[in-house]
């Protein structure tokens, strides 16, 4: 499962792991939503629907991750290393244009990338 989201004139694609929060974000697909700064090192945005965490695994966040924060129910974009906390759970990672998620802004759009066979 690959996501690409277009923020900025930009575009970032996402591989999403095979977890049960991966799929549901997956689902919720596509999306247009407003993304936020937080802290020196990510991006956040609320999926409409929160994301069940069973056989999810926990993250150690670097560049690139993609994880989502259950006590809050955000999905974070990592564009510097933070490493683990309680109830960050990793989505996937980065796999094109990580170098522009530090710089998106307002209102992103979140789709599912179909790869062509």
């Amino acid at each position: 499962m690959q996501i690409n989201i277009q923020a900025n004139g930009n575009k970032i694609v996402y591989e999403l792991n095979s977890s049960q929060a991966a799929k549901e974000l997956y689902e919720q697909l596509p999306l247009t939503i407003t993304v936020e700064d937080y802290g020196n090192n990510e991006k956040i945005f609320y999926p409409p629907k929160k994301l069940h965490t069973t056989d999810t695994p926990l993250a150690n966040a670097q560049f690139g991750t993609l994880a989502y924060y259950a006590p809050w129910g955000d999905v974070v974009m990592f564009y510097d290393s933070f490493g683990p906390a309680s109830g960050l759970y990793e989505l996937g990672n980065v796999i094109s244009g990580g170098k522009h998620i530090k710089n998106i802004s307002g209102t992103i759009k979140i789709q599912r990338l179909i790869r062509k066979r």
